[in-house]
């Protein structure tokens, strides 16, 4: 019998002679130094021999020799000795596995024990060889393909890779699938009862592991499974458990490719052998791992979690049993294992309790178990950490979907999800989004939630339950009530709702169901029977339950509203999801809210605008033409300024990329015209609004209906509509080129005719006119071909109807001189209409200016363009053309055309108020008189509407002309300042942003009384100051000067939407360059400071604008600046401040440095408990994310604080003690000199008989005291500020001096 193969330390180990009775390698050949024909017979020799004989002719000296020294210079064979001497080796293996079940069947059917031992012995030493002379192939080539991989890419990086010369993967994987077989069959008759050798199963599974930290080998199917077969075998078949988990627990947290894989091989094990033993010890350990070795180890932490997720989703009835033993880590402080935990949860209460087979004690356990677990789900969604609150959110999204939620729990996780959506972090926020989206899809109540419809239907059942009931329901049928608490939310959705068949469906589709309203109350008032009065009791507990869900979503509302605001794209995109589905279960506001998204169309990011987009297409468009038609309409009619402007945008760009159709434009059209029976007049103005707002991407689509825009728009409907001759107007300035010919020669007079009537006529309402004649004003300057002349004929008429009229001259003279006693209020109201024309026609002269001046430029560019083009096609210019370019040229004409075009711009500016001559021109005789006007304070107050627009007037008249601006800017600011309307206090604040636009040399003089708008008492101008002043910052119009602190102490105004606006300005300005806040915060810091602002305000403010501050250079920084600070502050609450604002830095490693080396700034200000606290939540902040040798300085400086703050508090109390003593002694002084002052007077007044007067000797040994201790008080009080504060109390008591007792003596009368 051959001698025994035991398992060596290493390969060359086998070539040592051990004092045992083993097999080693005697006389092992050199194979390198063989020629390639010699090594070639040489491999096909021993391929012979393993082929020929029997399979375990392996421990044959000769033959072992020969293939040990094949394997030791395996990486010098040539491919195809390796094919041959691995497919020997396999091939061998393969059939060697069979024959251990026939020898095993040999054994029992002889009688003679000693030949059967000697092939026992054989077959287990051929097995071992074999096993390991592959194995170690195995890991011969791994590291072969390793190396040369890396010394390929270390050559160069672009070069692919050559493939091997033979195909080494499917080898492989039959090599180890062979290995796996081999550990998997019955081998006790080889090795006895006692089971495998350790070193063999060691080197197995060593060397599986080995593998395992190979990304590349795992990649391989064949290759994977087969290592995955080997650890579960050597882990649980062969009890090589404690260093298979050690193992596996090392790959885990050292790699994180292997964790499905090794979760695979665990699942594998308990399946193949019935056996969770390997699961069972790995849990156990990681339950005893110690919280505190996550923290560090994060992304060992993330790599458990995730085994931890994946083994509870492949065995999840084991993992259920062993929870207990992961429950402790939900208090350790790595979020990533509890975000593990809470995913082994959700997959443990969707898995592990499914089966509702067995007894009913154990079904009743396993229903609490559940319970236990989802209100640990419940409680962990108020985790300290955003990670873990999210992905729990999302765990109970998953559960939804799986409907594993019952009933009980239903409300619960509604209202917990609803307060998450105001969390600070916006994955909390996403997640909330999502779950209510979940919740509502995949609701048990119904297809409606309509709080009403609830309500009704509730009502109706609950007086049927009431018909059903005994009239004293006894104590037993109380306690048979369905209960849908917390604690009984065992009770599955269908469990509990088992009456409620027509209302409950598992998963709603995206499309509206039908009305569950409708199939519960009939139409003679009368509910359906739904069966005894149990199930009766169960539906009413059931639609009190989705009543309450109801109202939960629906207080949601509010909170979805000032989401669409969040400047997080994720929170906008996904509360408009939520705001969908919440409209196709009609739940109630959703519609008006999801109305409020239209102004996010303007947004910079795609992703909100694209989800806007679909939105309103899914609401408003994907219906049929009529139906859209109308729907549009009717957003026209309720939206306001902001949402028209924002429809506008929409309705253009869906126009532009024909969302609208053309049958929905032509249903508009019948709208408009009143074909559709029951169209009303205001119907009509919002279809024409729809059709101007498609005519500004597609012009084409008035083209068809100029007539009806004449006849519709200014006819009798508009006198029932005031609106729908606005809207006509603006539809004729939506008109293209040749539209508008096309209407100038054919209604052209009658059009113009409607517009001056407008202008000039009173039929239109008052408060109607001025919109009306301000869109018809622009259009007659869009279409007419002189505009110039027919505005000029409009402001002769309006003036004529106010100053033609008896007592005209009369009333211009009052007016100038200061009085208006015959103004009556119909003059009043024409005067304020002539203002109104007059100031407009003024304002679109300038803009007709500038658009001619751009045509002349257009074509002079299109004619040097063409140019261009002809002398590049034909290679020289006409000779008439080059000439004249030339002689240009030298004159320098070509130069000053431009020059001559800007000086006739301006010129022609100048002459619409002033005029370039003596002779005025029409409205320059209108300027000196509106400013008299603006002037009559008296009569303004008199007239407020009067003041309105004669302001309105005068700022337009400053916007076109600078010398009338210049003449008139103190009125202005006067006006803006002093007027009692708030209306002209608001126009004058719009007014001036216009005018720093235009003239910005004029208004920088004025710009503190600019900023002095935002301290108004009204709201309206606030708000407009806000809006005025960010447009002119954020476009660099105006540069931020010293009163930015005005701006910030808007961003706590009483008014929400100005405090919205100032924080979106602030946003906004952090965003340009290199952030100004930045350099703005310490002036701001400084002002807000001296103001009297509350505690709170001022401390929102400096958060606000110290939040806008991201880069950690910038923070840095502001740590010395505001350190800085405290050496030229003597004031407390400024000491208070600036702490508070460091308080609120984001400090880094360099900023808490230069915190500690700034010390002497601000160590006399360390005596102040509220300036201690600030400095103790910074050390807080500091030891957070501070490593092992920042933070023991950081407790080093918190010391020295400490002992600093005690110093400082010692002096004060000292020196306190110290102005006490000094205030008795001054008390003592004027004591004693009002004493002196007494005996004098008596003196002077008693006789000579005084020689009978008694002196007490201690009075005057007390007065000497007394002096003594005057003269010394300056070195005293030096004293006492540097003495002990123990000395320091006491020595008051030392030092009282108590009044004597002086008895004094008269004159006796003898």
């Amino acid at each position: 019998m051959a001698p025994s193969f035991d398992f060596p330390q290493s390969l060359r180990a086998l070539e040592e002679d051990g004092e045992d009775n083993r097999l080693y390698a005697r006389n092992p050949i050199d194979i390198a130094s063989l020629r390639p024909s010699q090594l070639e017979e040489f491999v096909k020799g021993i391929s012979f021999d393993l082929s020929d004989k029997e399979l375990f002719c392996i421990e044959e000296q000769d033959v072992f020799d020969r293939v040990y020294s094949l394997v030791r210079g395996y990486n010098g064979l040539p491919a195809t000795c390796k094919v041959n001497l691995v497919e020997s080796l396999r091939s061998n293996l393969s059939v060697l596995l069979p024959n251990v079940d026939s020898l095993s069947r040999a054994s029992q059917g002889q009688d003679d024990a000693t030949p059967v031992l000697d092939r026992v012995a054989s077959h287990r030493n051929a097995l071992k060889i074999y096993t390991y002379f592959l194995f170690t192939v195995v890991l011969n080539e791994e590291v072969n393909i390793t190396s040369t991989n890396n010394m390929k890419v270390t050559a160069s990086t672009r070069k692919k890779h050559p493939k091997n010369s033979w195909n080494w993967e499917p080898q492989r994987g039959r090599i180890l699938n062979l290995i796996a077989n081999s550990l998997e069959i019955k081998l006790a008759l080889l090795f006895g009862p006692t089971g495998l050798e350790e070193n063999y199963i060691s080197f197995i599974a060593k060397n599986a592991f080995a593998l395992f930290e190979n990304a590349t080998v795992l990649k391989d199917s064949d290759t994977k499974d087969a290592l995955c077969r080997i650890i579960g075998a050597c882990a649980t078949k062969y009890q090589y458990m404690a260093q298979s988990c050690a193992s596996i627990m090392h790959l885990v947290h050292k790699y994180d490719f292997v964790v499905t894989h090794i979760a695979d091989a665990v699942a594998g094990a308990e399946k193949k052998y019935a056996d969770g033993s390997l699961a069972n010890s790995l849990v156990r350990d990681i339950g005893r791992t110690n919280p505190k070795d996550y923290i560090k180890d994060t992304v060992g932490a993330e790599n458990v979690g995730r085994l931890l997720v994946e083994l509870s989703d492949r065995l999840p009835k084991l993992m259920s049993v062993n929870i207990g033993l992961l429950v402790p880590h939900f208090g350790g402080e790595s979020y990533k294992i509890r975000n593990a935990l809470v995913g082994v949860l959700g997959k443990l209460v969707a898995k592990a309790f499914k089966d509702v087979e067995g007894e009913v004690n154990s079904k009743s356990v396993r229903l609490r178990t559940k319970q236990a677990m989802l209100e640990i789900l419940l409680e962990r969604c108020r985790d300290v950490s955003a990670y873990t609150r999210s992905r729990v959110l999302q765990i109970w999204a998953e559960l939804c979907e799986e409907h594993c939620v019952s009933i009980g729990l239903w409300n619960e996780l509604a209202e917990v999800a609803a307060g998450r959506l105001e969390d600070k972090s916006a994955m909390v926020r996403k997640s909330a989004l999502n779950l209510l989206i979940m919740m509502l899809q995949h609701n048990p109540f119904g297809p409606q939630l309509r709080i009403a419809s609830f309500e009704a239907t509730l009502q109706q059942y609950k007086k049927k339950l009431k018909e059903l009931e005994p009239d004293t329901p006894s104590e037993s049928d109380m306690n048979r009530l369905p209960s849908f608490s917390n604690t009984s939310g065992n009770t599955e959705v269908d469990d509990v709702t088992a009456g409620l068949t027509k209302v409950q469906q598992d998963s709603l589709p995206d499309s509206c169901l039908p009305q569950m309203e409708e199939d519960l109350v009939q139409k003679d008032g009368c509910v359906p029977d739904v069966g005894n009065l149990e199930q009766t009791r169960a539906l009413v507990a059931s639609l009190e339950a989705g009543l309450r869900f109801s109202k939960c979503i629906s207080t949601t509302i509010p909170t979805l509203a000032q989401l669409m605001a969040s400047s997080s794209a994720t929170d906008v995109e996904n509360t408009i999801n939520l705001l969908m589905r919440c409209r196709q279960f009609q739940i109630d506001a959703s519609e008006a809210c999801l109305h409020k998204m239209l102004p996010l169309v303007f947004s910079q990011d795609k992703s909100i605008y694209e989800a806007v987009e679909n939105a309103f297409i899914t609401i408003y468009i994907k219906k049929n033409p009529v139906e859209a038609a109308k729907n549009l309409i009717n957003l026209a009619i309720e939206s306001n300024i902001g949402d028209l402007a924002a429809l506008e945008f929409i309705v253009g760009a869906l126009v532009s990329k024909g969302n609208i159709s053309n049958a929905a434009i032509s249903a508009l059209w019948d709208f408009f015209c009143f074909n559709i029976s029951g169209t009303t007049a205001i119907q009509s103005c919002g279809a024409l609004s729809i059709l101007c707002m498609a005519a500004k991407s597609s012009s084409a689509v008035l083209s068809s209906h100029l007539q009806d825009i004449i006849d519709i728009g200014f006819g009798r409907w508009a006198k029932i509509e005031p609106l729908l001759a606005r809207t006509a107007c603006v539809a004729l300035q939506r008109l293209s080129e040749d539209d508008r010919k096309k209407l100038l020669s054919s209604n052209g007079s009658r059009a113009f005719g409607i517009l001056e009537s407008l202008i000039t006529g009173f039929w239109l309402p008052e408060n109607i006119w001025y919109a009306a004649a301000d869109k018809a004003i622009a259009a007659i300057y869009t279409i007419h071909p002189t505009p110039e002349t027919f505005a000029a004929n409009l402001v002769k008429k309006s003036l004529r109807s106010v100053f033609d009229c008896s007592g005209g001259e009369e009333l211009h003279n009052e007016i100038g001189s200061g009085s208006a006693g015959i103004l009556t209020t119909v003059q009043v109201e024409r005067l304020g209409r002539y203002l109104f024309v007059v100031s407009h026609v003024a304002m679109n002269q300038l803009l007709y200016i500038e658009s001619c001046l751009r045509k002349v430029q257009k074509q002079k560019v299109g004619k040097e363009k063409m140019n261009y083009d002809f002398q590049h096609a034909n290679g020289a210019m006409p000779a008439d053309t080059s000439k004249e370019i030339g002689i240009n040229a030298e004159l320098g004409l070509t130069a000053s055309e431009d020059a001559i075009l800007d000086t006739l711009s301006d010129k022609a500016e100048k002459e619409i108020v002033c005029g370039g001559s003596t002779e005025k021109n029409l409205i320059g005789h209108c300027a000196p008189f509106l400013s008299k006007l603006c002037r009559n304070f008296s009569l303004m107050q008199k007239y407020p509407e009067l003041q309105v627009s004669a302001m309105l007037a005068l700022c337009r008249f400053m916007i076109i002309d600078a010398c009338f601006c210049d003449t008139n800017l103190q009125l202005l600011f006067t006006v803006v300042e002093s007027a009692p309307s708030e209306i002209v206090r608001s126009n004058c604040t719009i007014c001036l942003g216009d005018l720093a636009v235009r003239f910005p040399n004029l208004l920088e003089p004025w710009t503190e009384n600019m900023y002095s708008r935002l301290q108004d008492p009204s709201v309206s101008v606030r708000k407009n100051a806000v809006l005025v002043l960010s447009h002119l910052i954020l476009n660099d119009m105006m540069k931020v000067k010293g009163y930015i602190n005005e701006m910030a102490i808007r961003l706590e105004d009483e008014d929400e939407r100005i405090s919205n606006l100032a924080k979106l300005f602030f946003n906004e300005l952090s965003k340009k360059g290199s952030n100004p806040i930045y350099n703005l915060l310490p002036d701001i810091l400084g002002k807000l400071s001296n103001q009297n602002l509350k505690r709170e305000s001022f401390c929102n403010i400096m958060q606000f604008l110290i939040g806008s501050i991201k880069k950690d250079k910038q923070m840095e920084s502001l740590v010395e600046k505001l350190c800085n600070r405290f050496s030229g502050v003597t004031d407390i609450r400024q000491w208070e401040y600036i702490s508070y604002c460091l308080s609120q830095l984001a400090f880094t490693e360099k900023g808490m440095k230069k915190l500690m080396e700034s010390f002497k700034t601000y160590e006399h200000v360390l005596s102040e408990d509220s300036v201690m606290d600030h400095f103790k939540s910074i050390i807080n902040k500091g030891k957070k994310f501070a490593k092992p040798e920042l933070k023991l300085c950081i407790e080093e400086f918190e010391d020295k604080l400490n002992k600093f703050h005690l110093e400082k508090k010692e002096q004060e109390v000292t020196a306190r003690n110290a102005q006490i003593h000094q205030q008795k002694i001054d008390s003592m002084e004027d004591f004693v000199v009002t004493r002196n002052a007494g005996e004098a007077n008596m003196e002077s007044d008693n006789d000579e008989g005084t020689d009978g007067e008694v002196i007490d000797p201690c009075t005057e040994g007390m007065i000497k005291s007394v002096n003594e201790t005057s003269k010394s008080r300056c070195v005293e009080s030096e004293e006492h500020s540097v003495a002990s504060s123990e000395l320091t109390e006491s020595e008051p008591d030392d030092t009282e001096i108590q009044s004597p007792n002086v008895i004094l003596r008269g004159i006796s009368t003898i």
